[in-house]
Protein backbone atom coordinates (compact mmCIF):
# COMPACT_ATOMS: atom_id res chain seq x y z
CA UNK A 1 0.00 0.00 0.00
CA UNK A 2 1.59 3.54 -0.49
CA UNK A 3 -0.14 6.81 0.59
CA UNK A 4 0.99 9.92 -1.23
CA UNK A 5 -0.01 13.41 1.16
CA UNK A 6 0.12 16.80 -0.70
CA UNK A 7 -0.57 19.95 0.98
CA UNK A 8 -0.97 23.44 -1.17
CA UNK A 9 0.73 26.17 -0.74
CA UNK A 10 -1.89 28.47 -1.86
CA UNK A 11 -4.83 26.75 -0.43
CA UNK A 12 -5.74 24.88 2.84
CA UNK A 13 -7.19 21.50 1.30
CA UNK A 14 -5.20 18.04 1.59
CA UNK A 15 -5.14 15.46 -1.32
CA UNK A 16 -4.54 12.00 -0.41
CA UNK A 17 -4.14 9.16 -2.65
CA UNK A 18 -4.21 5.39 -1.49
CA UNK A 19 -3.11 2.91 -3.86
CA UNK A 20 -3.09 -0.90 -3.42
CA UNK A 21 -1.54 -3.45 -5.62
CA UNK A 22 -1.61 -7.13 -5.08
CA UNK A 23 1.07 -10.06 -5.29
CA UNK A 24 -0.38 -10.80 -8.80
CA UNK A 25 -0.65 -7.52 -10.36
CA UNK A 26 3.21 -6.54 -8.95
CA UNK A 27 4.61 -10.14 -10.65
CA UNK A 28 2.53 -9.39 -14.11
CA UNK A 29 4.07 -6.37 -14.17
CA UNK A 30 7.45 -7.61 -13.30
CA UNK A 31 6.90 -10.12 -15.73
CA UNK A 32 6.05 -7.71 -18.66
CA UNK A 33 8.97 -5.84 -17.51
CA UNK A 34 11.11 -8.24 -18.11
CA UNK A 35 9.96 -9.66 -21.06
CA UNK A 36 10.08 -5.98 -22.72
CA UNK A 37 13.51 -5.90 -21.26
CA UNK A 38 14.66 -8.97 -23.12
CA UNK A 39 13.03 -8.02 -25.78
CA UNK A 40 14.79 -5.00 -26.05
CA UNK A 41 18.18 -6.65 -25.51
CA UNK A 42 17.55 -9.19 -27.92
CA UNK A 43 16.78 -6.59 -30.96
CA UNK A 44 19.68 -4.57 -30.51
CA UNK A 45 22.38 -7.01 -30.13
CA UNK A 46 21.14 -8.83 -33.06
CA UNK A 47 19.81 -5.73 -35.30
CA UNK A 48 21.14 -6.10 -38.28
CA UNK A 49 20.80 -2.23 -38.60
CA UNK A 50 24.10 -0.88 -37.67
CA UNK A 51 23.21 2.18 -36.06
CA UNK A 52 21.19 0.54 -33.54
CA UNK A 53 23.78 -1.99 -32.76
CA UNK A 54 26.69 -0.02 -32.86
CA UNK A 55 24.38 2.49 -29.90
CA UNK A 56 23.74 -0.53 -27.69
CA UNK A 57 27.42 -1.50 -28.25
CA UNK A 58 28.69 1.79 -27.22
CA UNK A 59 25.84 2.25 -23.78
CA UNK A 60 27.26 -1.39 -22.89
CA UNK A 61 31.12 0.15 -22.68
CA UNK A 62 30.07 3.11 -21.09
CA UNK A 63 28.65 1.66 -18.07
CA UNK A 64 31.58 -0.91 -17.97
CA UNK A 65 29.49 -3.66 -18.41
CA UNK A 66 32.02 -5.88 -20.58
CA UNK A 67 30.38 -7.55 -24.09
CA UNK A 68 33.08 -9.19 -25.52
Amino acid sequence: MSIISSTGSNTDKKITISTTTTLSQRLTAAFCASILGASLVYFAGFSHIEAVHNAAHDTRHSSAFPCH
